[in-house]
């Protein structure tokens, strides 16, 4: 290697001639950098030009501005397209500013998520809708149901699935109740870390939130078995405490601890290799059908022998693929049960409709719940089939 390309910046800028000078190569391939950088500026420009147009046309139609199908459509292009060397995930990231910034143009879009910021909601909210986007932080995820019920805010995101922890029950029986529907999916890999002010030989107490908690009890027995574990509503504001409180620490993310000004003491403490938490975008209307979707459903059916055999045997009938299933008590009757099903395809989809009608005359009732594009895992070849209790 020239041992010229390895000086700094700050040498090149104290040389006489400067790098590009020396050496012309450099020089040439900079110019190309700054001639692509006015064609993206203008380009994307462009691009926010037409993004207006269309904000205009669907003003005038009634349209959502936030169109998870399109969206979804748009990442599976930039998948085929790109050729590299660029990774489709910095691309992807790219793009998810980009469609922030083009939403934002047509209209300035509020998101409710379980707070205060530097939740692990709140980073899948931004991985999610991007940074042109008013968050809003709140207490519980029953009232992220409610700000969104109410239209306080466009769409709320809660979380429902965790791969080590299994489901959040709090999150199916809201959804039950709920005339809301689900619009799409955002899988966020999850790293704990224990933050704090003062060092572990201190902590006498660790905050955060339950599932946070079981994900890391392996290493909280170990390194901080005398120390009292108390659950709180989000792992932010557990940080938050730990930031108010002397000899105490909180399980939370990065992002909360630069918030809250406190020292990682220890990384990745979360007992299970493959830690990724499913969180779903709520909304009111229905997801348009993308083509590649999955539908989530809740159903109850008679108390007899068979009886939820012969509801999942309509769906097998038809060839349609069933992703999760897990059943939960009805809140209404003692012993009575309902059963969440996830599926592949979409209620316009002609054989899912004639399923679902099938079902409505043998089941006690049926409620579908929402649908959204299918997404990929975040981690390898890690899927649903190996997700902790969901499965």
């Amino acid at each position: 290697m020239d041992p010229r390309l390895d000086r700094t910046e700050e040498q090149e800028d104290a040389s006489p001639t400067g790098l590009d000078t020396e050496n012309g190569e450099l020089s040439g391939l900079r110019q190309q950098i700054d001639e692509v950088d006015q064609q993206i500026v203008r380009l994307l420009n462009r691009r926010a030009a037409i993004a207006l147009r269309i904000g205009e046309l669907k003003r005038r139609e009634g349209d959502a501005v936030y169109d998870p199908a399109r969206e979804a459509a748009l990442r599976q292009r930039l998948a085929n397209l790109n050729p590299g060397p660029l990774p489709l995930a910095a691309l992807q990231s790219i793009y998810t500013e980009i469609l922030s910034a083009s939403r934002d143009l047509q209209r300035r879009l509020r998101v409710a998520f379980l707070g205060p910021a530097g939740s692990f909601s709140h980073e899948a909210a931004r991985k999610h809708f991007g940074s042109q986007v008013d968050y809003v932080p709140v207490n519980t995820i029953a009232n992220v149901f409610e700000e969104a019920s109410k239209g306080r805010v466009d769409y709320g995101l809660v979380p429902v699935e965790n791969s080590s922890e299994g489901s959040v029950n709090h999150t199916l029986d809201l959804l039950l109740d709920s005339e809301l529907k689900i619009l799409a999916e955002v899988q966020l890999p999850i790293s704990q870390n224990l933050v704090s002010r003062v060092p572990l030989s201190a902590v006498r107490r660790v905050y955060s939130h339950p599932q946070a908690i079981a994900q890391c009890r392996r290493w909280l027995s170990q390194q901080l078995a005398a120390a009292e574990w108390v659950e709180v509503s989000s792992t932010s504001l557990a940080a938050k405490m730990a930031a108010e409180e002397e000899g105490t620490a909180a399980i939370a993310t990065e992002t909360a601890a630069r918030i809250y000004g406190l020292d990682i003491l220890a990384r990745g403490i979360e007992d299970a290799a493959i830690n990724v938490t499913r969180f779903l975008v709520i909304g009111h209307q229905m997801g348009r059908r993308s083509g590649n979707d999955i539908t989530s459903l809740v159903f109850s059916v008679v108390n007899r022998v068979g009886a939820l055999h012969d509801a999942l045997a309509i769906f097998q009938r038809r060839g349609i693929d069933l992703t999760r299933i897990e059943s939960r008590p009805s809140r209404r009757k003692a012993w009575e049960y309902v059963f969440y099903v996830d599926l592949v395809g979409h209620p316009e989809d002609t054989n899912l409709q004639a399923a679902l009608a099938e079902l409505e005359q043998s089941a006690i009732f049926v409620k579908v719940l929402g649908a959204w594009p299918q997404g990929k895992p975040p981690l390898g070849d890690f899927s649903r089939a190996n997700r902790g209790s969901g499965s």
